[in-house]
């Protein structure tokens, strides 16, 4: 049984027949094929990366449903007017306000919506983007966008390499990406397609095929493959999120930390599609996802399933079975001391994670790092997210120097080092040094984060600057805000909703300084984890000074920026 259902969609009258329950975002994107409309999160209606106009007005399409809409005009990027859709895309490139381009379409609707009525104060923007998650770019880059800055002449094919030198994997810089067109695996499926998905825990459903580790239930559309999946919207838990590993007994002098999960909130799940006997389509599209899907099953799904079925097919993940599937940042349990000559790292990482050695310190002293890998029941994994093991060492170091009274400037190598030394310095393994400074004001609440960063030939201003920015927004949200509980017996994840990650909302995010430090050389990869590290650090160190008292836990949510950021 279906619903005939008439709409005007960007100033053509489509007549649709849906299936009941069905929304608008599965009707534009199945049956009309406007793939700028994101599914970040459908049917949360919390990552506004499917924002479109309905009647003018911005209106999130996954909960909206398609009968709602009947008779009205709908209207997606495609149909925005030509002007405002290309002074808007031009608009993103020009700040660095898009990155692997997944959330800016749903952005763009909302802001032609504000600029359409005169409303780009920052007070509007703070309203607005409180619809919306952007896990790239650190919003500030965002509100310069949507504020019309002037277009500077810049060489997009060395601003892509610079972004590909940041994010591991190759990703595009031109205006085509903030309006949709990244090119992300589910949008480049062929018509027809069969579409498979995992069925959820302790879930049956008569059908279902094992492919690469998992059961898929298959279908001739996404809405009905989950509906047969028995698919439900996750929750977000009334349980706080705590350390899953004690804190060791703290060394004279020195300091300790014990972190939580960390979900890397990646917005476009993880899909694929493969013709049989082919290659699947890579979910690393335009971006890396911060190496959240270096390991994701879907590819090798995908082509299990297009091989059985003779046909081709896609593999989509939910929210729900990315939080529920997908790698986390894994806990830590340390203490670290520095004696004048080495700065000693004991300490255990959870979820069986192991880390190279530590072996970027910037500094004329050595680090000796022990961790010992355990065990705990909870999700998976992986050492390929943004900075892991660097940042832990970095922010364990930089407590140990600070908690001892160090002159961190006696201490640097050379000079290229000192250029970047601000509270905080950190090189990564590829040569990449940044410095912060992280300021806290007398209400408790961060008032603005400098960095330095110096990455040899930056190639593009633009982009790396982005790039900073959005590693400082996820380095404050990893010490402030950031965690999903988990059941310590079973390791369910109790958090499956986007918005109960803790991921720092634009109007939280404070103004973020970058420089760009003169450094002679080649380009160097992966300044933004050099950059994560270095915020960190240095947020650690600003609520200790804040607090007259150490924080011991991430997310440091008993502090007054903590409480300040509360879900």
């Amino acid at each position: 049984m279906s619903d005939r259902v008439t709409i005007t969609c960007n100033g053509e009258e489509v007549a649709l027949d849906v299936a009941p329950g069905e929304s608008l975002l599965t009707a534009l994107r199945e049956r009309l094929g406007l793939s700028s409309v994101k599914d970040g999160c459908a049917p949360q209606g919390q990552c506004g990366c499917c924002t479109v106009l309905v009647d003018g007005d911005p209106r999130v399409a996954c909960v909206t449903p398609v009968v709602r809409v009947a008779g009205r005009s709908v209207t997606t990027v495609e149909g925005l007017a030509p002007a405002v859709r290309d002074g808007l895309g031009d608009a993103f490139v020009a700040t660095g306000g898009s990155q692997c381009g997944f959330c800016t379409p749903g952005i763009v609707m909302r802001a032609a919506a504000l600029i359409d009525k005169g409303k780009t104060r920052p007070v509007d923007l703070d309203r607005a983007l409180a619809a919306h998650l952007c896990r790239c770019t650190g919003w500030r880059t965002i509100y310069d966008a949507v504020q019309r800055p002037a277009a500077p002449v810049r060489d997009l094919d060395a601003a892509a390499q610079r972004a590909r030198l940041e994010g591991g994997v190759p990703q595009r810089v031109g205006t085509d990406v903030p309006l949709g067109g990244g090119g992300f695996a589910d949008d480049t499926a062929p018509p027809g397609a069969l579409v498979a998905v995992p069925l959820p825990p302790g879930a049956e459903a008569v059908g279902a095929i094992e492919g690469n580790g998992l059961h898929w239930v298959v279908a001739d559309s996404l809405f009905e493959a989950r509906e047969r999946a028995g698919k439900v919207q996750g929750r977000r838990t009334t349980i706080d999120e705590t350390p899953p590993l004690p804190l060791p007994e703290r060394p004279a002098g020195g300091v300790r930390l014990a972190t939580s999960w960390v979900e890397p909130a990646y917005l476009e799940p993880d899909a694929s599609w493969c013709e049989p006997g082919g290659e699947p389509a890579s979910p690393l599209a335009n971006g890396g996802a911060f190496g959240g899907k270096e390991t994701s099953p879907v590819p090798g799904a995908a082509r299990a399933l297009a091989d059985h079925l003779g046909r081709p097919v896609r593999a989509v993940f939910s929210r729900e079975d990315v939080v529920r599937l997908g790698p986390k940042r894994a806990p830590i349990a340390a203490t670290a001391v520095f004696d004048g000559r080495r700065v000693t790292i004991e300490g255990t990482v959870g979820a069986g994670a192991e880390w190279p050695a530590f072996e970027s310190s910037p500094y004329t002293f050595e680090v000796e790092a022990r961790w010992e890998s355990i065990a705990l029941a909870g999700p998976p994994t992986s050492n390929h997210l943004r900075a892991a093991g660097l940042a832990e060492h970095v922010v364990l170091v930089e407590g140990a120097l600070s908690e001892a009274g160090a002159d961190r400037a006696a201490l640097v190598r050379d000079e290229h080092a000192a250029a970047v030394l601000l509270d905080n310095y950190v090189a990564n393994d590829d040569g990449a040094r940044a410095g912060a400074r992280v300021r806290i004001g007398a209400s408790g609440a961060i008032e603005g984060v400098d960095i330095r960063v110096a990455a040899g030939d930056p190639l593009d201003d633009i982009v790396l600057r982005s790039y900073a920015i959005g590693a400082a927004h996820m380095a404050l949200g990893w010490v402030l805000s950031e965690g999903i509980a988990v059941d310590p017996d079973t390791g369910e994840v109790h958090d499956l909703t986007i918005r109960s990650f803790g991921i720092l909302r634009a109007k939280d995010t404070p103004p973020i300084e970058v420089t760009v430090v003169d450094d002679p050389g080649p380009p160097r990869a992966r300044s933004s984890d050099a950059v994560f590290a270095a915020v960190a650090a240095a947020a650690w160190d600003a609520l200790t000074a804040a607090a007259g008292e150490r924080p011991e836990t991430f997310p440091a949510r008993t502090t007054r920026a903590g409480r300040r950021l509360r879900r």
